[in-house]
């Protein structure tokens, strides 16, 4: 939407680490059988720019698991409204930890 742009029409990077953050966490979820929440930011690099009309989607990869943590490579691809397939536009590696119902770490359940 506009208000995520800024004065040159292209998204405001900071909107795009959150649609990864949000992709990641979900990824993360499943993997750690529960809550988890963001702790780092290794990595970030902005290859290409997103406008107004593109359609955005992240992928995500294990990078590793530890003990309470999750490290996780996030692709962001769009599609552009002008033209066939898609590009490689952000990616980054988040690692999210695995917590309790009180905010204290927790191990990494795995489920096959």
């Amino acid at each position: 939407m506009p208000a995520d742009t800024n004065p040159n029409g292209d998204i405001f990077g900071g909107w795009i680490i959150s649609q990864m953050d949000l992709a990641g966490s979900t990824y993360a979820f499943h993997i750690a059988a529960g809550r988890v929440a963001t702790v780092a930011i290794t990595s970030m690099h902005f290859l290409k720019p997103v406008y107004i009309g593109d359609e955005v989607s992240c992928y995500c990869e294990t990078d590793s698991v530890g003990n309470t943590s999750i490290s996780i490579r996030i692709e962001t691809w769009v599609r552009r409204r002008t033209m066939e397939g898609e590009e490689k536009v952000t990616e980054g590696l988040f690692t999210f930890v695995a917590i309790d119902d009180k905010g204290k770490p927790r191990p990494v359940v795995q489920t096959s």
